[in-house]
C-alpha cells in the first residue's frame, strides 16, 4: 500500500515553503529508499513572468530543485535525519529533454542510491504524460 503525503504532510518532512515548495503532493515513499512526488504547474506561478512571456517554459532548474525535494521526501523521512535539512553537493548527468509547461503535472521520481554518513546521491527521473523530461544525479549533504 503506498504512503501517501498531502502538501501539509510535506511541510512536516521538508523545510520548504510557498513559492519554493515544488511538490504538491506524495503519491509513495519509503523513507531512505524513494519518493515518488507530483508538482502541477499553473500559469500563475511566478517565473513564467520572465521565462518566457511569449512561451513560458519551467526552467530546468526549477525541475531539478522539484526533483531535489521529492528525494528530501525520502531521506529526510528517515529517522536519523528528521528535522534536519538536506542540500545539494552536486549534479551530475542532467539532461533535459521535453518542456515542461503551464498545465503540466510533473511525476518526480527520484531514489536514493547511496548513503554515507551524512552525504548521498539520488537518482531523478521526471516526466509528464509517460515521456521524460528531465533526468539527473543528484548528491547531496545532510546539515547538522
Amino acid at each position: 500500500m503506498a504512503n501517501a503525503l498531502t502538501t501539509q504532510e510535506i511541510m512536516k518532512i521538508i523545510p520548504h515553503r510557498h513559492p519554493f515548495l515544488l511538490i504538491d503532493r506524495v503519491e509513495d515513499y519509503v523513507p531512505g529508499e524513494y519518493a515518488v512526488a507530483y508538482k502541477n504547474f499553473t500559469y500563475d506561478e511566478y517565473f513564467f513572468r520572465g521565462h518566457f512571456p511569449e512561451m513560458p517554459i519551467v526552467p530546468g532548474v526549477i525541475t531539478v530543485e522539484a526533483l531535489a525535494q521529492a528525494g528530501a521526501v525520502a531521506i529526510l523521512s528517515q529517522e536519523e535525519f528528521k528535522g534536519k535539512i538536506a542540500v545539494f553537493a552536486g549534479i551530475d548527468k542532467c539532461k533535459f529533454k521535453k518542456a515542461i509547461v503551464p498545465g503540466d503535472t510533473v511525476r518526480l521520481e527520484t531514489k536514493i542510491t547511496a548513503v554515507r554518513g551524512p552525504v548521498g546521491i539520488g537518482e531523478g527521473i521526471a516526466t509528464v504524460d509517460g515521456k521524460v523530461a528531465v533526468q539527473t544525479i543528484l548528491k547531496f549533504a545532510i546539515l547538522q
